[in-house]
């Protein structure tokens, strides 16, 4: 009874603090510092340079200079950008992607909420853009740049209509810029070079994503947020915590894709998968980062043409498209751009049966319950032997006891007296802890899913529950207006949840030893506050588990003669 009842907690005790620990306390290990090779023009040719890393300025600015930022956008021409999920514009200066509104997806609850600001200019608060272009190891020949003013062919980038730039350097070069983007995130940059200078000439194509973070942006998280890719089908990632000002971190890969996550959020060029590229992640200034790479060389004959391909994703981290472009486009492992954490194999089905169930009923509340109730379905025969094991534990409690009593000195003698009565009564101690080992890689994924999917961000349940991705908000301090301390400021989910879990331990056996059974009585409050600042999906979760298993225990109970 005793080891079977210490189990039982143990078990959820390490998953709940296995969680604070791991997400949110437990520092990442420091990475080991890579020492720069010695560039050479045969193994990296060219470098992309940082582009107005002075972004950062802004923060010493004052009130009226950063307000005077917000007209940034009308002071540059731009080309309209618009889809069904995104509005935005182009600067046509140095053909920069700069101005990207996600049109599905608000700020707050609150009504009027503006749109999700993902790109941003440069002379606002916290500039995010990427550029596109062409490198040479030959500083005479004129390259487009940040500064470049291309001619604009088209009036306005939409899924319909596909803009071109075009720009001539004099020297019998031009180089057009075919820019389309399709029905959701996707930019596709087709990036030419028209030869007639009269020489042959070699070129490399490049990509950057340059954004500022915020001090406020560098806080840990339960998902990562930062730089990331996978090169060569290995995920990389990097907080901004993890560089210093001009620390490197430098790949080569065949395939693959580099850039930006957020929690819902990323930015992302994809790398070619028939030739080498160079992909670098660097912090170029203070607050300011860098993920850029360099393809392998095109060498353009003279009287010929050279050409580079490069898809741009700049949206929300939905993760049935971004299944579907890695079926569609061949991106590895685009999925990877959505932090499922160490229990990917769970993780990811978890989402896909939760948004099955979403799309069934209509509501994310109930599809969570729905998902609650089938996953102890499943568990029902394991559950059942288990609860068995543990009615029986608790009918025999009192011989438990006696046979503590009578041997309490001779610790041999009362092992082998209580292995005699589980086999005479057909106890397996252990049998209790199964089904609670078994929710544990369960709770960690649904944890996961309830803080990455975007599915469930803003997703409403009844009543005051408006978003299930966030802590309950019905708490004890919005009730009564009285100021409570943030640890204890519960919810009511929270406290419905502490007790179920009471009453779920007052089914089971209790421990002997009274200084355990003082310690398993915590176990609820203790679990009321850990658990109530979760997500409120995750608590309610939790909740309706519990309520189920309290009827199936007391069921089983009812049968066995307790």
């Amino acid at each position: 009874m005793r080891e079977e009842t210490r189990g039982l907690y143990l078990a959820i005790l390490l998953s709940a603090i296995a969680i604070l620990l791991v997400n949110m306390v437990w520092p990442e290990p420091q990475k080991p510092t890579m020492a720069e090779p010695t560039p050479t023009v045969k193994e990296q040719p060219v470098k992309v340079k940082n582009i107005e890393t002075n972004d950062s300025e802004i923060y010493t600015k004052s009130p009226r200079e950063i307000k005077e930022a917000g007209v940034v956008l009308h002071s540059d021409k731009r080309i309209d950008i618009a889809n069904a999920k995104i509005v935005g514009s182009l600067r046509v200066k140095g053909a920069r992607f700069d101005n990207i509104y996600l049109t599905n997806y608000k700020k707050t609850l609150e009504e009027n909420s503006a749109d999700v600001e993902l790109l941003s200019p440069s002379g606002t608060l916290s500039p995010y853009y990427a550029e596109f272009g062409w490198l040479s190891n030959n500083s005479s020949i004129k390259l487009p740049n940040n500064s470049t003013e291309w001619k604009v062919i088209g009036s306005k980038l939409t899924p319909e209509t596909p803009i071109t730039l075009e720009w001539n350097n004099g020297q019998g070069l031009k180089f057009v810029r075919r820019i389309s983007i399709d029905k959701n995130y996707m930019f596709n940059i087709e990036q030419i070079v028209e030869n007639n200078s009269g020489k042959s000439i070699t070129l490399y194509p490049f990509g950057m994503i340059n954004r500022v973070y915020k001090a406020d942006n560098n806080s840990s998280s339960v998902v990562h947020e930062g730089m990331m890719g996978v090169i060569d089908s290995s995920l990389k990632e990097f907080k901004p915590k993890d560089l210093d000002v001009g620390e490197n971190e430098e790949f080569e890969t065949t395939g693959g894709w580099a850039g930006f996550g957020e929690r819902y959020w990323f930015s992302a060029f994809t790398l070619d998968k028939n030739a080498k590229t160079k992909v670098r992640f660097s912090k170029t200034a203070e607050d300011s980062f860098q993920t850029d790479y360099v393809g392998s060389p095109i060498v353009v004959a003279n009287g010929g043409v050279g050409t580079s391909n490069v898809l741009f994703f700049a949206g929300a981290k939905e993760i049935a498209l971004l299944d579907e472009y890695t079926k569609n486009l061949g991106i590895d492992k685009f999925d990877l751009a959505v932090d499922f954490g160490w229990y990917y194999f769970l993780t990811k089905p978890f989402f896909y049966i939760l948004n099955f169930l979403y799309h069934f009923i209509g509501n994310m509340g109930w599809a969570i319950l729905l998902f609650a109730a089938l996953l102890r379905l499943a568990m029902f025969p394991i559950a059942n032997k288990s609860y068995e094991s543990m009615s029986k534990m608790k009918k025999v409690q009192p011989k438990i006891q006696a046979i503590q009593e009578n041997y309490k000195n001779d610790k041999m003698r009362l092992q082998q007296e209580m292995m005699e009565l589980y086999k005479k009564e057909k106890i397996n101690p252990a049998s209790g802890c199964l089904p609670m080992f078994i929710q544990i890689p369960v709770f960690f994924s649904l944890y996961k899913v309830l803080n990455i999917a975007i599915e469930i961000r803003h997703a409403p349940f009844v009543g005051w529950i408006k978003d299930l991705s966030a802590p309950d908000p019905l708490t004890l301090s919005a009730m009564t207006g009285i100021y409570v301390p943030a640890l204890i400021d519960l919810g009511v989910w929270p406290i419905l949840m502490g007790i179920t879990m009471y009453l779920q331990q007052k089914l089971s056996p209790k421990p002997a030893n009274k200084d355990q059974a003082r310690m398993f009585a915590l176990m609820p409050i203790i679990f009321t506050f850990m658990l109530g600042h979760f997500a409120s999906g995750l608590v309610i979760y939790w909740t309706l588990s519990n309520i189920l298993s309290i009827i199936q225990q007391k069921a089983i109970m009812k049968k066995v003669g307790v």
